[in-house]
């Protein structure tokens, strides 16, 4: 079966694999702590800024295409599990690599064994791209190369759980995505360097307090 995640589904369903594998002691997950996870600043590219019904809306198309479900637990509280493991009977670090590359787009194998490190730890990057290969060689392919980019050494590989045209390439999100504003970011930048300005502006007086010390 070919997928056609849209970029919620494939944020979904990377944070309940994540979760699972670094956190299972709160897995399955409530609908409250999914959307956490689809919108945490680290590990994500881009950031997003979903609310309950989108991510709702994203867990009901995964479950009919069978790659979630509703987990039975003895809380009120519904809670939500991915069924990667039974729909494509993967090897650890398979789902590792697949898991980084739904929420994070596109990367290169270092990046990819850098950052799968906290759910894989591959010994080399030989052993990475053995897990690749193996990706790209199932029924359907999950996993491809990406044409080299002019002035880079290293390849990129993204998922093909969603379509080609709807890769997020470079981190950068497409006009429609739910993404945090670029302009909180700038702010954010601004601010910081305020305040460095700040302390390099304390420490030159303090220099110079103390340089008069022994003029």
């Amino acid at each position: 079966m070919n997928y056609s995640l849209s970029h919620v589904e494939a944020r979904v369903l990377g944070a309940l694999v994540e979760k699972e594998i670094t956190t299972p002691e709160y897995y399955p997950l409530s609908l409250n702590a999914l959307v956490n996870a689809c919108n945490q600043k680290s590990n994500r590219e881009p950031v997003m800024t979903l609310d309950e019904d989108a991510v709702r809306s994203a867990v009901r198309s995964l479950n009919d295409l069978g790659l979630t479900r509703y987990a039975s637990t003895d809380g009120r509280v519904g809670k939500y599990e991915h069924r990667l493991n039974e729909t494509f009977n993967f090897h650890r670090h398979e789902i590792a690599l697949l898991c980084v590359l739904l929420l994070r787009g596109p990367q290169t194998p270092g990046e990819l064994r850098t950052r799968a490190e906290r759910m894989y730890a591959f010994e080399d990057l030989d052993s990475l791209h053995n897990a690749l290969n193996l990706l790209a060689k199932r029924e359907p392919s999950l996993v491809k190369v990406l044409p080299r980019q002019p002035g880079t050494k290293e390849s990129r590989y993204t998922h093909l759980l969603s379509p080609a045209e709807d890769v997020v390439a470079e981190g950068n999100a497409k006009p429609d995505l739910p993404v945090a504003p670029r302009l909180d970011k700038v702010a954010e930048m601004e601010a910081e360097i305020a305040v460095l300005r700040g302390e390099i502006g304390a420490l030159k007086q303090q220099f110079a307090q103390f340089r008069k010390q022994f003029e």
